[in-house]
């Protein structure tokens, strides 16, 4: 009885185990909308509803509503973007469609389309879990446990969610009440049968691929519909007031989005009187209505296989001064620029004021050359600039009832409202609108300058814009000029004496900075450089840290709008030779697998250096299994194999001077979004001539990676090509060539692979994470073999980098009389950090993450 009840408990543990963590992917789209409170969610890499689009968006959906009429079907769960580091709790609209057989398929060509998210701002990372509790409802908590969102303070008892044909996501009670539904948390958009009422907004998005909120919101006032941009007093650049039968203004409460139009309400209820304020075409599926980062108001439709934009919303008005075109938005030129006819310049660009942020990005917006201070009003003046008003004109009659500081003013003549904002100092630009023919008109104040516009002139109005500037101190006037300009000047002669010695030491000391300072400026081809305060600038204060290493410290940044990984030395005394072995090396070297130098830094004893951002980070995050990514299959691990091969073949063979890296390990190999792999960090690097067999140095690298030779400090490239058979087993094996968390008799990979090889059990290194390791097993073993002779204790029996190449290419065979003793190379190499002398420096770079 006993055996029979154990086989019972463990059905049910194993039943309720697969609940948990499910790993089957259904290759077809089922239904299951709701949910039943308790339940939870854990977001795991292999979630049981998982799917990856061609983008490489990817979902995991906790409920799914299949529309069979049509296949656009709505669905709630986990959402990320590529390279999926950071998820979103979603709703999000994506398509089914039948097959041959009346099923239906997910069409992984059409992107989801994200219609709300809970956690815009705080996105959750890997093995971050979703609870459905009976008294709170829905809680987010991320990996380390900490809480995110939820939709607690219910006051009711959850009997269970569920997602609507709409697209609501619905918490109900035991009667089927409902308690909580995300139409009444709009983020930024409405689907068809969606109410935005009084107090609610819809916020854009910070970009296309950041869901984070903007300062860009629509919400529906007593008087209608506006947009503002929100600052320290939100501006109006959209309305649409809407009018009762009797030609009155309709006290508006809410705005309903229908199939073919939008319905202002003048009550909650929708039961007193509307108006229609915009009609579209019908739908052809389903519609949804974003409001983007760029401002835009756009309906979209899903239509011929694909979602096409019907309509942009704010153009459609009939009124010139409320039909939207490109320059009336406050972002499309951003701070200071002046739209005209959709280009973007900077003001005063003639007196030297202000200069774009990026040059070829002209969009991005103008920054001042020199920035406004409070502590020197006395430089302040106004840069008059006519026919340019704000982005939005027709706006001006709102900006008193609708901004929080009431920047618009009783002043109707122009000097005064010049004077007003000069005497202000957190004014930063006045606009001036007045008739023609009139001197008086009406002033605008503004603490934050975002777009301007420019302007014909009109019959009805003119414009000008007065943008705040400063100077430099003025000169002093010759009324100051006597005794004390004589005291002054003899002082300062005495000044100047000490001065030139003082320089003259200083000279002396830093000559040989200076020295290294001419080196890189007379560097060919030398790519970009960057003042320090550009690059604090653009890492937001280095802010956020990729990874750090021997050498420096590794922040994520943003160049226009590109993203950069910046690396800063945090030892220039020390590190200015690697750091111009760098700059030097990278930036005379040109390869498609090669991490792309976009500039440097050398101000001072600040150093810098400015890569390409590389999304999907370094090769340890995907090979060691730590990091809750999903395992790379067995033609990625060879595709980066051979990236890696041919940038080492590039760096021995192709350049003028041998290339020697010195430091090749998976740290220091970047993957793109199409897990290319690019070789980077070449701190350590060298330039060896082609006449010259090897060279004498210190012994510098990474344990575990370093070659035999090394400990004579007679080395060659070979010492690369070693390092490329420790990458390629760990590639293979999942794991680090040393590794403390293994058993003793485990630790060494290498010492592992001699004795398997000595026993034809290779295949028992292989990586379980493969998945059907027998269907790749030969393949696995014959690249295994080539690393084994990389890892010769004689590096004059290892192969060249151009034949590794030709191997994997399948042009060559892999050597078959090996040495496979490499216990010896092991002991001593792994030992080094207790043998060497202190003389020697014993670099490591342990620079990980995206970069």
């Amino acid at each position: 009885m006993l055996p029979q009840m154990a086989f019972t408990y463990s059905l049910v543990a194993f039943v309720a185990l697969l609940q948990c963590f499910p790993f089957a992917v259904h290759p077809q789209p089922e239904n299951y909308p709701t949910a039943i409170a308790p339940s939870t969610w854990t977001n795991l890499p292999y979630f049981q509803r998982a799917f990856t689009f061609n983008d490489s968006q990817t979902i995991r959906s906790i409920l799914f509503r299949l529309n069979a009429n049509h296949g656009m079907s709505f669905a709630t769960g986990f959402y990320c973007f590529p390279p999926c580091k950071s998820f979103f709790l979603s709703i999000y609209i994506i398509h089914a469609y039948k097959d041959d057989n009346g099923g239906y398929l997910y069409d992984y060509s059409d992107r989801p389309q994200v219609i709300w998210s809970a956690n815009r701002a705080c996105p959750v990372s890997e093995n971050a879990t979703l609870q459905l509790t009976s008294k709170d409802g829905l809680i987010l908590r991320d990996s380390d446990g900490s809480l995110v969102w939820s939709t607690g303070g219910l006051n009711q008892s959850v009997a269970g969610i569920n997602i609507t044909e709409a697209g609501n996501l619905v918490l109900f009670d035991i009667k089927n009440y409902t308690i909580w539904q995300s139409f009444d948390h709009p983020t930024d958009c409405l689907v068809m049968e969606q109410t935005l009422a009084g107090g609610m907004r819809l916020i854009a998005n910070s970009s296309s691929t950041d869901l984070a909120e903007s300062q860009l919101y629509l919400t529906i006032l007593a008087d209608g519909l506006f947009a503002f941009v929100n600052s320290d007093s939100p501006i109006v650049y959209y309305y649409q007031i809407g009018y009762a039968s009797d030609g009155t203004i309709l006290v508006g409460k809410s705005i309903k989005f229908k199939n073919g139009n939008l319905t202002m309400f003048s009550t909650l209820s929708n039961t007193d009187e509307s108006t229609i304020i915009f009609t579209f075409p019908p739908a052809k599926s389903i519609q949804y209505m974003r409001l983007e980062s760029d401002g835009h108001l756009r309906l979209y439709d899903f239509d011929e296989f694909q979602w096409k934009m019907v309509v942009d919303v704010f153009s459609m008005s009939d009124d010139f001064y409320k039909k939207l075109d490109n320059c009336d938005y406050p972002t499309v030129c951003g701070h200071y620029g002046i739209c005209n006819n959709g280009h973007c310049i900077c003001p005063g660009t003639l007196g030297n004021y202000f200069v774009p942020v990026d040059e070829w990005q002209p969009e991005l917006g103008c920054s001042a050359v020199t920035n406004i201070t409070c502590q020197d009003v006395n430089n302040h003046h106004l840069l008059g600039i006519n026919n340019v008003s704000y982005f939005y004109r027709a706006n001006y009659q709102f900006y008193k009832n609708y901004s929080a500081d009431s920047v618009a003013t009783e002043i109707t003549e122009e000097e005064p409202c010049k004077k007003a904002c000069l005497r202000d100092c957190k004014c930063k630009a006045v606009l001036f609108q007045y008739y023609n023919g009139d001197s008086t008109g009406k002033c605008l104040t503004l603490r934050e300058v975002y777009s301007l516009k420019n302007h014909q002139p009109e019959e009805q109005f003119n414009y000008i814009a007065y943008i705040k500037v400063q100077e430099g101190p003025p000169l002093p006037s010759s009324s100051r000029v006597g005794l004390g300009a004589i005291l002054g000047s003899t002082i300062g002669a005495l000044l100047f004496i000490i001065t030139l010695i003082s320089v003259y030491i200083v000279c002396l000391r830093r000559s040989k900075e200076e020295q290294d300072e001419e080196i890189i400026e007379q560097l060919p081809g030398m790519p970009t450089r960057f003042t320090f305060e550009d690059l604090r600038a653009a890492t937001e204060s280095f802010n956020k840290i990729l990874g750090k290493g021997g050498f420096g410290t590794v922040f994520e940044g943003r160049w226009g709008d590109k993203r950069i990984a910046v690396k800063r030395l945090d030892n220039v005394r020390h590190g200015k030779k690697d750091f111009l072995a760098e700059v030097e090396t990278i930036g005379s070297i040109h390869h498609m697998n090669l991490v792309r130098l976009i500039g440097f830094c050398a101000d001072k004893l600040n150093r810098l250096l400015v890569y390409e951002y590389m999304c999907n980070g370094s090769l340890d995050q995907w090979i060691y299994c730590r990091y809750g990514r999903v395992p790379l299959d067995w033609p990625i691990r060879f595709k980066i194999i051979t990236n890696i091969a041919k940038d080492l073949c590039y760096l021995h063979e192709e350049c003028s001077q041998k290339i020697v890296h010195f430091d090749i390990k998976p740290e220091n190999i970047l993957l793109d979004e199409n897990f290319q792999a690019k070789v980077a960090d070449f701190g350590l690097s060298k330039l060896i001539d082609r006449d010259v067999s090897r060279v004498m140095t210190k012994m510098q690298g990474t344990p575990g990676y370093l070659a035999p030779e090394w400990l004579t400090a007679m080395v060659t490239e070979k010492v690369d090509v070693y390092s490329f058979g420790v990458v390629v087993m760990e590639i293979l094996c999942g794991r680090r060539n040393l590794d403390d968390s293994q058993t003793e008799e485990n630790r060494h990979l290498i010492k592992l692979l001699e004795e398997k090889s000595k026993t034809s059990g290779l295949s028992y290194l292989i990586d379980n994470n493969f998945g059907d390791v027998e269907l790749y097993k030969k393949e696995i073993v014959h690249v295994m073999e080539l690393a084994m002779w990389c890892l010769q204790w004689d590096r004059t029996r290892r192969p060249s980098m151009l034949i590794v190449v030709k191997v994997l290419e399948g042009a060559m065979e892999v050597e078959t009389s090996l040495d496979y003793n490499f216990v010896s190379s092991i002991s001593m190499i792994a030992n080094i950090p207790r043998i060497v002398d202190k003389s020697t420096s014993l670099q490591t770079s342990m620079l990980s993450g995206p970069r």
